[in-house]
């Protein structure tokens, strides 16, 4: 008796277990068969609330190609093809009826609890290939009726974008519309009324490069699109400038920006530490400072002013960069000032001579017009202009004392013309000029040194083939003057051939060769063949 005592306690135990484990795989099966059907039936019910919340929202048709719902840490949720259209198509450059907004890809993932719930609370929304057509602004009061209408099913907190796109379209005949490529973009549903708050990055197509900008858009003004308010800040780093044909260097940028989407101002600054044209090759550091007015609905942006420096020498210009269609591309015309510089700067950044061919200051006024092409920069580039050279002092040795033995002379001292004075004279050089083609033309330019005034009009290409220049030079002293001992004899006869109302010098003269290289000498040739 004590045996079976000890015996059948055990076997109720035994007993006991095994009815617990039974019971909990039971329930275990029809705990998931409950999620089975639950994710059965929860397809159908998601599907039905987010096409119900977008139709809603929208008042427009929805579509939505396939949507799956699978259990993974809850109910995990993804569809393709999810298009919104409005009543008429926005882009006609595009083949067949394209949607307001499109996206190719969504996932979200909710807990099984929330979706019993309506609204139905989504934490976080993962979007892959969104695309936003903005209409032309004479269908943009479609927009005015996409209102948030009855209660919405489901509710996000949280977007993120991988590839989106945001084109913003018009009907002006042979204009395309504006693209803008946004590799990643992170959003914040906004309450009704409320800004969104955004944090995006975007591929800028030329220069090469990635713009960051976070802030702030909205409330959608939906009657009129181009008035909704944006504001925020932007960071451009490591933008490859030689992605634009004809220069090269690395061009950082930080501002902020505040306005509306047709009239944003944006304040910021820019620097490239080894900016360069092709043409000369040398690279030298240029920074920026500016204000300008950007209408984001065009991408036209007005540059009111931009102040920039290369190595040593400042200047403004005020222009604009607006978006053409013929050939496709921003034309960017500007008027260029610099109130006192050193030519120097200007010509390391241009020409390819090194050292730069004089020193001295410089005052500029030209018109700067670039179209878009895909050329090199030099050959499209056109200027018109004049400009005033002070103080010039040249760096080839050989040429500074011709032009200081010419001043010398010119003045009557022809004994000093050979000694180290003539390294002191200094030039004062102006005019008037374009630049065509790669070929800068001078319809004035004069040179003036004490005793000499030369008047020429010429032309040199910037590549260095071409230098050719011819005009007249007005000198202080007699020719006879200019020289001595039997020379100086031999001259007189002929000075009043020469003599410019009875007193001085006129002869015609020409300056050719190579910027590196030139010749000077006199002209009577050219002038016998111009009368």
């Amino acid at each position: 008796m004590p045996l079976a005592a000890e015996i059948y306690p055990q076997q109720r135990k035994h007993t006991r277990g095994r009815w617990l484990v039974w019971t909990t795989l039971s329930l275990a099966i029809v705990f998931a068969v409950v999620l089975v059907i639950s994710a059965y039936d929860a397809g159908p019910i998601l599907r039905g609330r987010v096409i119900q919340t977008l139709s809603d929202r929208f008042q427009s048709t929805v579509e939505l190609r396939a949507f799956h719902v699978t259990i993974k840490n809850g109910f995990h949720v993804s569809g393709q093809d999810l298009r919104i259209f409005g009543r008429h198509d926005p882009n006609s450059h595009q083949p067949g009826v394209q949607p307001l907004i499109g996206i190719a890809n969504f996932s979200f993932t909710i807990g099984w609890w929330n979706l019993l719930h309506t609204p139905t609370h989504v934490d976080r929304v993962h979007l892959q290939g969104l695309s936003l057509n903005i209409p032309p602004k004479n269908q943009r009061r479609q927009m005015a009726g996409m209102r948030k209408h009855g209660k919405a099913k489901i509710f996000v907190d949280h977007f993120e974008c991988d590839h989106a796109e945001l084109v913003i379209n018009t009907s002006v005949p042979g204009k395309f519309p504006l693209v803008f490529d946004i590799q990643n973009l992170v959003m914040d549903d906004p309450e009704p009324g409320q800004a969104l708050r955004f944090e995006a990055d975007l591929a800028n197509p030329k220069p090469v490069g990635m713009i960051h900008s976070s802030g702030q858009f909205g409330p959608f003004n939906e009657e009129s699109p181009q008035d909704t308010p944006v504001k925020g800040a932007y960071s451009f780093s490591g933008a490859d400038l030689s992605t634009i044909k004809g220069i090269g260097g690395i061009l950082s940028s930080v501002g902020r920006y505040d306005g509306t989407l047709d009239n944003i101002v944006v304040d910021g600054k820019t620097d490239t530490p080894d900016f360069k044209v092709a043409r000369s090759g040398h690279a030298v550091p240029l920074t920026t400072e500016f204000h300008a007015i950007v209408d984001g609905t065009s991408g036209d942006t007005y540059l009111q002013p931009v102040n920039a420096k290369v190595l040593h020498t400042s200047f403004v210009a005020r222009g604009s960069v607006v978006k053409v269609a013929d050939p496709a591309g921003h034309r960017v015309t500007l008027n260029v000032e610099i109130g006192s510089g050193n030519i120097q700067d200007l010509l390391k950044l241009g020409v390819r001579t090194d050292p730069p061919v004089m020193t001295g200051k410089v005052r500029l006024n030209t018109k700067f017009d670039l179209p878009p092409a895909e050329a090199d920069l030099s050959d499209r580039l056109k200027l018109d202009g004049n400009f005033q050279i002070s103080a010039a002092h040249f760096s080839n040795a050989k040429i500074q004392d011709k032009v200081g033995a010419l001043s010398l002379k010119s003045q009557g001292k022809p004994k000093l013309a050979k000694t180290d004075l003539a390294d002191t004279v200094l030039s004062d050089v102006g005019g008037r000029f374009q630049l065509r083609a790669g070929v800068l033309s001078f319809s004035k330019l004069q040179f003036t040194v004490p005793g000499t005034e030369v008047n020429m009009t010429g032309r040199y290409s910037l590549d260095g083939n071409e230098f050719d220049f011819h005009g007249k030079a007005r000198l202080q002293a007699k020719l006879s003057h200019m020289t001595t001992g039997f020379k100086s004899i031999l001259l007189k006869p002929v000075d009043p051939f020469f003599s410019k109302h009875g007193t001085g010098t006129e002869l015609p003269v020409k300056i050719t060769g190579t910027k590196s290289e030139p010749h000077f000498g006199l002209d009577f040739g050219h002038h016998d063949a111009k009368d």
